[in-house]
């Protein structure tokens, strides 16, 4: 019999995505399970089978559906490991009516996670293999409800999650800074009700803007949408010119992808944050059989 593998990551979570599985337990069955009724209560095995190349992520959710249904869940790989198809990913124990009612949220929630967590893992793999020595992050453009999954696939993957929410750091963008008429007011404005618990992250779009962040005292300069050479230079030129006066990390933003990013690799960025990580990642395939 297969040895149970929790993930390392399950601490993290709060006790809240619980709640959050069983509203979509609820979703996918507002009344009655038809197919429940056909199949009954007979007690079986389904393997749960790895069909693409991918990162497995997304233990504790898909085990917390089955939980939820009185299944119980055995791993044959541990989260992050890398598996190329067909490969048997775990197996799944219980009443047939239950294990199918749970069958597709469950994988819905593996695949995306774990799609997240390949792509996520490509990046981090080229961040090594040239030797950058910055952060790959992901952004907040995220799902509406599926934030908690796509932030945790990432984190598997290697990739920093960045600011879960707006309650987390202080990310001050065009139309902030167009409310307050300068940088300066509204870091000032930031800096009154995030105290000193709280980074405070300006986007600027000129060389003009992040030194004006800098002298404000901005934790993070975002050099939004620059690219090649003109991102390098000023980056290199911002870390010189601020040298021993003040501290600050770079990050890089806009139009970073999995197929461009070595282009981004600088020893004066320390970020590069990619909405690409969460947005049109491809799905891994899964899938669950009841063993005959």
């Amino acid at each position: 019999m297969a040895k149970v593998i929790n993930s390392v990551y399950v601490h993290l979570l709060s006790p809240s995505y619980k709640e959050i599985i069983r509203n979509w337990l609820k979703e996918d069955v507002p009344s009655f399970d038809y197919g429940g009724f056909v199949v009954g209560e007979a007690q079986e095995t389904a393997i749960l089978y790895g069909k693409s190349t991918g990162v497995l992520a997304g233990l504790p959710f898909f085990e917390e559906v089955f939980n939820q249904l009185d299944c119980r869940v055995e791993w044959d790989l541990k989260e992050g490991d890398h598996f190329e198809p067909i490969s048997e990913v775990a197996r799944v124990y219980g009443k047939s009516c239950d294990i199918l009612l749970g069958e597709r949220t469950a994988l819905n929630i593996l695949a995306r996670c774990s799609g997240i967590a390949t792509r996520s893992r490509k990046c981090i793999e080229l961040k090594e293999k040239f030797g950058f020595q910055g952060i790959i992050a992901g952004t907040r453009k995220t799902t509406p409800g599926f934030r908690i999954v796509e932030k945790y696939g990432m984190l598997v993957g290697g990739a920093d999650t960045h600011r879960m929410d707006l309650s987390s750091m202080i990310m001050l963008k065009d139309n902030h800074i167009w409310s307050q008429g300068s940088v300066t007011r509204a870091v000032e404005r930031a800096r009154k009700v995030g105290g000193f618990s709280l980074r405070v992250e300006v986007e600027c779009r000129s060389e003009q803007e992040a030194d004006e962040a800098i002298e404000a005292g901005a934790d993070i300069i975002m050099l939004d949408n620059m690219k090649g050479d003109n991102l390098k230079q000023t980056a290199s030129i911002l870390k010189q010119r601020w040298k021993g006066k003040r501290t600050f990390l770079i990050e890089s933003s806009g139009g970073i992808t999995e197929e461009n990013i070595t282009e981004y690799f600088s020893p004066d960025i320390d970020i590069l944050s990619m909405g690409s990580l969460s947005q049109g990642v491809p799905h891994i395939d899964y899938s669950l059989k009841i063993k005959k």
